[in-house]
């Protein structure tokens, strides 16, 4: 029957600890003594403490103030302790609002606007790289809205990329074919912290069904990672002699070596005889020695494949696609897109450690322009100079904004042509079994 009433108790009444003592003998079985507020409950307190003489009272008579209070309160024992304790040592029991320390956000919604759009336009680099690209658009390129997010930690990155904010706005093939033959010779480059020596790699877009895929062209060099990348519908010599001819005139530096692997697209008398033309030497890799080439197979990856993806693409855009390469992508890779280059340390087993830090990373252009003596690399006729007004010309995140741009309307451009085609293969086959 008295299920879920409340009563107001009154114990001012209550003012000996013998009347006290009698009322915690009494079985409250069934009843829950609560205050109204916490306020009220720490008012309540300090004047029954008060009322008892609390702090004058034996040890005896204490514990039993203090179960009296706990019985009223619901307080534990150690709270209870804790605000006798406040009683004894500042005279008052006050109800104060207990505020945990916590520290202010340094990145707001706009830093991390600015971390999101960095990405997007990059593919999502690593912290290094990423740093360094936000600490350029405020040093180099003067935007005044990098200033803060231009300071943060590589690790912080991270955190801020796992947060819902970025989450909601971030955006996130046929093997080689070996062949015998003596053109090139056998063995790893040793460039010995000179540019000019030259890795290549051939990146196969698939095909499907009948229809071929197109061949990126990968050159990368191995000192300071400057990369140009065509693309061609075929890899035969054909093809390749004109596509290499260009990518290996538009390096700024001069080119002393050539390596690839072993396929045959590379090894023939049509490159060969390129090659001396230019008076570029020729290698290729050694035989179980899977690292050769690794420099230009990484980039395979990281570069083509994670800005070209791996969705067939036909020879028939192969024209597209190297336009694409030389208009922008080119100078996008090596004028705003920083690289790790990493500090080599010999260990005493004969083991080398590699340590990538924040200051190794840089832009292409930037390696190669701090190498000692750099300027007696360049092709006669290149300066600097000149190579200083197309590397800030535009920030990194203006340059990568329009490869962007220029990317979706290149991918546009496929889906459509690519449904027209298979659109018209379909009306022709629909007409011709009609017609049988």
């Amino acid at each position: 029957m008295l299920e879920g009433m409340t009563i107001n108790m009154d114990d001012q009444n209550l003012v000996t600890l013998e009347q006290l003592r009698e009322f915690l003998k009494l079985s409250h079985e069934g009843l829950e003594f609560q205050a109204v507020s916490r306020k009220e409950k720490y008012l309540w307190l300090e004047n029954t403490l008060t009322k008892f003489g609390y702090f004058s009272l034996a040890k005896k008579d204490k514990s039993a103030v203090k179960k009296y209070i706990k019985k009223m309160t619901g307080l534990s024992k150690s709270q209870t302790k804790k605000l006798i304790a406040k009683k004894r040592k500042t005279g008052k029991i006050i109800c104060g609002q207990n505020k945990r320390h916590s520290f202010a956000k340094k990145y707001d919604a706009s830093d991390i606007a600015l971390l999101v759009k960095t990405d997007n336009l990059h593919g999502r680099l690593s912290g290094q790289a990423t740093k360094t690209i936000l600490q350029r658009e405020r040093g180099i390129f003067k935007k005044a809205g990098y200033k803060n997010i231009s300071e943060i930690s590589v690790s912080h990155i991270y955190n801020l990329r796992n947060t819902r904010f970025y989450f909601s706005r971030s955006v996130t093939v046929a093997k080689t074919q070996a062949v015998k033959s003596s053109i090139g010779e056998r063995r790893k480059p040793d460039p010995k912290g000179i540019p000019g020596f030259i890795r290549v790699d051939t990146v196969h877009q698939g095909n499907k069904g009948d229809s071929r895929g197109i061949y990126h062209i990968n050159l990368l060099d191995e000192v300071t990672q400057w990369q140009l990348i065509g693309a061609v519908s075929a890899i035969s010599a054909a093809h390749l002699k004109p596509l290499l001819e260009i990518l290996l005139n538009q390096f700024s530096f001069v080119v002393i070596n050539f390596h690839s692997d072993n396929g045959s697209e590379y090894i023939n008398e049509v490159i060969a005889e390129l090659l001396n033309g230019l008076l570029i030497s020729q290698t290729k890799s050694r035989a179980r020695h899977c690292n050769d080439n690794a420099p230009a197979e990484c980039k395979n990856y990281c570069v083509i494949r994670k800005n070209l993806t791996y969705f067939h693409i036909a020879k028939e855009f192969a024209n597209d696609v190297n336009d694409f390469y030389q208009k922008i992508f080119n100078e996008y890779l090596n004028y705003h897109r920083p690289c790790g280059y990493a500090k080599i340390i010999a260990k005493p087993n004969g083991k080398e450690l590699k340590i990538y830090r924040q200051k190794d990373y840089q832009t292409p252009y930037e390696k190669l322009k701090n190498l000692p003596g750099a300027a007696r690399y360049l092709k006669p006729g290149i300066t600097f100079k000149m190579l200083d007004k197309i590397a800030y010309r535009q920030s990194d995140n203006e340059t990568a904004e329009k490869m962007q741009e220029a990317k979706e309307t290149l991918f546009q451009k496929i889906k459509q042509q690519t449904n027209s085609i298979l659109f018209q293969q379909a009306t022709e086959y629909v007409n011709t079994v009609a017609v049988s």
